[in-house]
This record gives structure tokens, C-alpha cells and sequence, in this order.
């Protein structure tokens, strides 16, 4: 039984089939039958979460219309539609799942059928926390010794997975109390166990995860392999074992997360989503809307935001259905992560030499928007995945990010799949490929690539030579006058003059290519296009070594002093820069600046208003900051003393961020307000440092 019709829930997604006969209804059920065994049984999945629930939303539709020819067996009111292997250890009382809503009307459609179910509207008000995108566990706990774990199963019965006991961050193998009881929750992979977990299956010869929610089902019920992986488990409830007392009468659910945490075990609430307690549904639903905005900058993935009531003699009065408690929903988030087929690799040379592999993939709809090409790092990583064209691959996007590839699903490669082939020579010009890294250069390195290079140093925020575009670049290289970034600095007005076609513009050129002489070292030092070393990191360099000779003669352990440079990247640092002698040399012959302004910047910057503290910038500025980029922003904050933050966490002082359009408060500002960061407008900030403003 649903808590509103079906019908009206497909209202909440796009692009969903249409079942117009039995035929149909029942070649539905097949694919959704198929699709769990696989998942629950095998470990991959034969479709995503979206393709899942559209499928499952125009069956129970179909039946909602056709009562009388629903088949006896349907899966669709069955926890993980019957097909989770059930195990032989029984659960302490039933361990469901949760109904779906997706849109706001549909949360407030449920809370409706809450009112009609309870005689009266709810009076102890409701929770609002992160749905988890993991494994659903109950772990036993008998005199604060965690002794057992177990599947959700078929939701009576699960299987026993005691084997990772050790292994889950959130479960201590012993409490601090003599508790007893059942701590019931999702284990998964945050995102960095899920990067190291990769890697120690691939150095074990095993393939990569296609996701986290796989991997973690996967290595709950493996009980083989010759190594261990690291999960985490969050509690979202709690039961009492054995007939000792552990929750107080009558507790809450959020006074039950609290008896679990007290306890020694991890829970929503200590996620950075947290655990909400409002008054009604129209605050659930901003809060919703708030854990959504959040939702990229979280450590671990989650689908949804759960909503439930919270007071426990209402969820007694509500009750429960086969599959899902009636006093819970999760409100599910649009996808960020989907499948889709690999169609083909191209490659491209970044401004730095840098080979650059992007996938082609078929068309789909990803995080509100169409997603047709995604991220696939360098060859070691193709290689490493095991990447065929043809291959259906699981592609993940969320917020503002770049989609990336994360795995094929291997299970579902077409027989005339391939190899994703990797070059033999320079896509851009047919040269050598220096393979000594994991990222392949073009052995021209610079030259290879000039003339994005030259177009983007030529930009505002580092040589600012206004005027110098794509046309006339292209020009100067095609002349033979341009073949690295020296070369611009001994440029003739006629030279100008004849690659812009106009004797005003190339007068015009030729005072801001003099007036760019006098950019300092930070601008200078990332113009010459070294891996690793972009506008913030330039800057970190020139303030540390304040030359570029004392550059030019600090080995890889000196070049680890500055922050944000480690024993990886630093050597590779020396080696270009000792590689880019002949173009520093011909700058410094040209009269460029080789020397930061840092004596003066620090002295300022001592008593600076931003000193000791951390700010982080997002958006577009305005009012007296009307058009500054990153760069400028980030030189602005640290003359005045501060250090330029990239995400917003407990270190952040200032998130500086003018307020967006729509009226809705970006991922960064939510993140800021839970946790007491002060948001400053443009304006607010351009008074703060109005001293430094040049």
C-alpha cells in the first residue's frame, strides 16, 4: 500500500515507460525481478538507480489501474523486491526499507496520508537526515562488544557478515559502556575509502567497483579475499536485544540517535548533514533543500534526505506496511550518478603538454542537465579500469563538478567490445609522447600546445595583455614571430601590426606587451605553463623564494617548503623548470620582472585585516569587486594577510559570496551556516580589506 497513488508519483520523473498492456506489466516485472538478483545476488547492477525506480514507479502505476490483474507474485511491495538473499540469522523485528517521494507536493501528499492514518495532524513534529547510499546492516552489541553483523535480507531473515567486524569505522569492536543492544544503519564507502579501496583491488589483480553502493555490498558478503577494506557506518536507528533496557521509554528518534552516539557508535547526527528536529513539513522540506545544496561537498555519497516522525507513540499509531514503515519517506534527490555506453575516447594536449583523454558517451541525463562527455583522468587510469569501448560505464556528476567515469559494469560488455586505445604519438602534432608519468606529455611539452598556452597567459590574470586573442596568437605563431612565451616580449609594432591587420591595434599591443614587463614573478613563473603550478600555487612559489634565480636553484626537498607541494609533485616541478631554461633566459634578456614584491606584501600583510584567518570565495562579485576572477581575489586575500580556502569546513573563517538569483543559497553557503561560518557579500568584504584594494 502506498501513501499516494502512484500515478501521481510519476509526475515526479521524466522519461518514464509506458506500460499499456499485460504483456508489458508483466515484462516489467522481469527486468525488475533480474535487475535486484543481480544486484543483491551477484554484485553488480543491471540498470541505475533512476532506470530502477522509473521502472518501479509505471509498474506499481499499472497495478494501482489494474487491480484485478496484478500478479500473485509481485515483488513490488517486497523489500528489495524479494530478491536479497535472506540468510539464516532472524532479525530482532523487522528491518525494512523506505517509500520514495520526489518532488515537494509528493512530501506534502505523504504528511497527508500521516495526518489521515494518525485521526489528527502530528503534534512531535518530525526529523530530517541524510539518506545514506550504502548497505542497510543491523549491528548486535552484548555488554558493549560488538558481536555480530547482519544483512538486511528480506527484512526478517539476514545474512551474517561478522567478518568485517574490525574493518567498519563507526562500529568499535568495544564500547566504553556495557551496553546491549542493535544498532541499525548503512555501511558504505566514503569517497576516499572507495579511491584506496580501487586501489588494493587492483594491485590484487580484482576489477574496480563500478560505485561505492556496489563496492560496499560486495565486500560485506565477501568472505575470501586476501584483503581487507575499509568502510563506515552511520546508525539511523535502534533496537533494544535481548530484553535489556537501552533506549529511555518512550524515546524519539532523535533521543534514540542520541542513546547510540552516547554509546559509542556513529550516527546521522554526526554526519555534516546532521540530524534535524523541525515542526512541520514546510521546515522538513527547507531542510531538505538544505542537505541537497550540501550534498557534493559530503565525504560520502547519499541519495536522498530521509523524513520521519519523531515521536515514537505516533510512529506506534502510524504503523507499517510490508516493505516500508509509514511514518518514514525519502525524499530522493535527482541522480548524480547514472550508466550509459562508452562510444569513444578523444584526445586533446592541454596548454602545459599535458595529453588529456575525454569519453564520448550516449547521451544522458545526468544532475539536470544532458551529459554527452566525461572526465577519464590519464592512460595509467584507463588501463587501470580496464575501459572497452562499447562498454555500458557508470558516470558520476554532482553540483558543478565535471562528470567523470568511475568503472565499466564488466558484467554487461558487448562481445565486440575494444580496448579504449591509447596513442602511439602527440594528437596534436604527431610527436613523441614522453610516458614517464601517469600523465603523458607531448615531448614538446609548451610548444606542442602554444597557442592555448599564449592565449591564456595573455589573459587578465596573469600577463594582462589586453587585446592579444585567439586570432592574433594564432597569427604570430603562424609568422614564425611567436614559438614560446619569451617571444612575445620582442615583438615589434610592425610585427603587431601585421599579425592584428591594423596599425592602431598593433600600436596598441605593443604598449601592453611593455607594460606587461613589470607583472611580477607569481604572474611571470605561471605564464611559463609548468604542470602543477597554476595561478595559486604560483603565487605560493614566487612568495616563498622571492626570485626566480632562487627558484632556478632549489632542489625537489627546498620546492616541499612551499605549502601545497609534495614529494610527487616537487621533483617534477625542478625538472620543468630546469627544462624551461632557455625561455626564463630569453625573459630575463626581454626585461621581464623576476622578483615578487614580498618584503612589502608581508610587512602589509602582519597587521592585515585577514590575518591568521582562511576565506573562501565562490560566485561571481560585485559592487567595487565587479568582474575580479580567482586570481585576483585570491592576491587580494593574501595582501591583506589571509589564506585562500578552496572548500568551506571548520578551518574557514570568511566565505565570501554574493547572494544567487534564484534566492537559493549555494552548496558552499549551507556548508557555512551549519557550521557557523560568517558569509560575507562582495561589498561586505571589499570594506573589510578596503585598504588593499588597488
Amino acid at each position: 500500500m502506498t501513501t499516494f497513488s502512484a500515478v501521481e508519483a510519476l509526475s515526479g520523473m521524466s522519461s518514464l515507460p509506458s506500460l499499456s498492456s499485460r504483456a508489458e506489466y508483466e515484462a516489467g516485472l522481469d527486468r525488475l525481478r533480474e535487475a535486484s538478483r543481480t544486484y543483491y545476488g551477484a554484485g553488480y547492477s543491471l540498470m541505475d538507480d533512476v532506470t530502477y525506480d522509473r521502472l518501479r514507479l509505471a509498474v506499481k502505476a499499472w497495478e494501482e489501474e489494474n487491480p484485478d490483474e496484478v500478479v500473485p507474485a509481485s515483488p513490488i511491495d517486497r523489500v528489495a523486491d524479494g530478491a536479497a538473499p535472506a540468510g539464516d540469522v532472524a532479525h530482532t523485528t523487522r528491518l525494512l526499507s523506505l517509500d520514495n517521494v520526489f518532488t515537494p507536493e509528493e512530501l506534502v501528499a505523504w504528511g497527508a496520508s500521516l495526518q489521515r492514518r494518525l485521526g489528527h495532524e502530528p503534534t512531535g513534529g518530525f526529523t530530517v537526515e541524510p539518506k545514506m547510499d550504502g548497505a542497510a546492516v543491523a549491528a548486535r552489541y552484548r555488554d558493549g562488544r560488538l558481536v555480530q553483523i547482519i544483512t538486511r535480507g528480506d527484512g526478517a531473515q539476514g545474512e551474517d557478515v561478522s567478518h568485517v567486524i574490525g574493518t567498519v569505522v563507526g562500529l568499535p569492536e568495544q564500547l566504553t559502556v556495557p551496553a546491549t543492544f542493535e544498532a541499525r544503519g548503512e555501511v558504505l564507502f566514503t569517497q576516499e575509502q572507495f579511491e584506496a579501496a580501487n586501489e588494493v583491488r587492483t594491485a590484487h589483480g580484482g576489477a574496480v567497483f563500478a560505485n561505492p553502493r556496489n563496492g560496499a555490498a560486495g565486500t560485506l558478503r565477501a568472505k575470501d579475499r586476501p584483503y581487507r577494506l575499509a568502510m563506515t557506518f552511520w546508525a539511523y536507528g535502534a533496537v533494544e536485544l535481548d530484553g535489556e533496557a537501552f533506549l529511555p521509554a518512550g524515546a524519539t528518534h532523535a533521543e534514540t540517535l542520541a542513546a547510540v552516539a552516547r554509546a559509542g557508535v556513529r550516527t546521522t547526527a554526526e554526519t555534516p548533514a546532521g540530524l534535524h528536529v523541525v515542526a512541520t513539513l514546510d521546515e522538513a522540506q527547507q531542510r531538505v533543500d538544505a542537505i541537497a545544496a550540501m550534498r557534493s561537498g559530503l565525504p560520502f555519497g547519499i541519495d536522498g534526505v530521509v523524513v520521519k516522525a519523531d515521536s515514537a507513540a505516533e510512529q506506534a499509531a502510524v504503523g507499517s506496511g510490508t516493505r516500508f514503515p509509514y511514518w518514514a519517506i525519502a525524499f530522493k534527490l535527482p541522480a548524480v550518478e547514472r550508466q550509459t555506453v562508452l562510444l569513444d575516447v578523444v584526445w586533446e594536449v592541454g596548454r602545459t603538454g599535458v595529453l588529456a583523454p575525454t569519453a564520448v558517451l550516449a547521451p544522458v541525463e545526468l544532475d539536470g542537465s544532458t551529459v554527452t562527455r566525461a572526465t577519464l583522468h590519464n592512460p595509467a587510469d584507463i588501463l587501470r579500469r580496464d575501459l572497452h569501448l562499447g562498454d555500458t560505464v557508470t558516470v558520476h556528476k554532482a553540483g558543478d563538478i565535471i562528470p567523470r567515469v568511475e568503472a565499466a559494469v564488466v558484467e554487461l560488455r558487448p562481445q565486440d567490445a575494444t580496448p579504449v586505445p591509447l596513442p602511439a604519438e602527440c594528437p596534436n602534432c604527431g610527436g613523441e609522447i614522453d610516458k614517464s608519468q601517469e600523465r603523458w606529455r607531448c615531448a614538446k611539452g609548451t610548444t606542442c600546445a602554444l597557442a592555448p598556452l599564449i592565449e591564456y597567459v595573455a589573459g587578465r590574470d596573469i600577463l594582462d595583455i589586453d587585446g592579444l586573442g585567439r586570432k592574433y596568437v594564432d597569427a604570430l605563431i603562424a609568422s614564425g614571430d611567436v614559438g614560446d612565451v619569451a617571444d612575445l616580449f620582442t615583438l615589434t609594432e610592425e610585427q603587431l601590426t601585421a599579425a592584428s591587420g591594423s596599425a592602431k591595434r598593433g600600436a596598441k599591443l605593443a604598449e601592453q606587451i611593455r607594460l606587461a614587463r613589470s607583472r611580477p614573478l607569481s604572474r611571470v613563473f605561471c605564464a611559463l605553463g609548468i604542470p602543477g603550478t597554476g595561478r595559486s600555487m604560483s603565487r605560493r612559489i614566487a612568495a616563498h623564494f622571492g626570485t626566480m634565480e632562487a627558484i632556478r636553484a632549489a632542489d625537489a626537498s627546498v620546492l616541499q617548503d612551499v605549502e601545497g607541494i609534495g614529494p610527487e609533485k616537487a621533483p617534477v616541478i625542478v625538472e620543468q623548470v630546469a627544462a624551461s631554461a632557455g625561455v626564463i633566459d630569453k625573459l630575463i634578456a626581454a626585461g621581464v620582472t623576476m622578483t615578487e614584491p614580498q618584503q612589502q606584501k608581508s610587512e602589509e600583510a602582519a597587521d592585515g585585516p585577514l590575518t591568521g584567518r582562511t576565506v573562501v570565495v565562490t560566485g561571481k562579485m560585485t559592487g567595487p569587486l565587479d568582474g575580479w576572477g580567482r586570481s585576483e581575489m585570491g592576491a587580494l586575500i593574501e595582501k591583506a594577510g589571509g589564506r585562500v580556502g578552496s572548500g568551506v569546513n571548520s578551518r574557514t573563517t570568511y566565505l565570501v559570496a554574493a547572494p544567487s538569483a534564484n534566492g537559493k543559497p549555494s552548496s558552499k553557503a549551507v556548508k557555512a551556516q551549519e557550521l557557523g561560518v560568517e558569509v560575507l557579500t562582495p561589498e561586505a568584504f571589499a570594506t573589510l580589506v578596503a585598504d588593499y584594494l588597488d
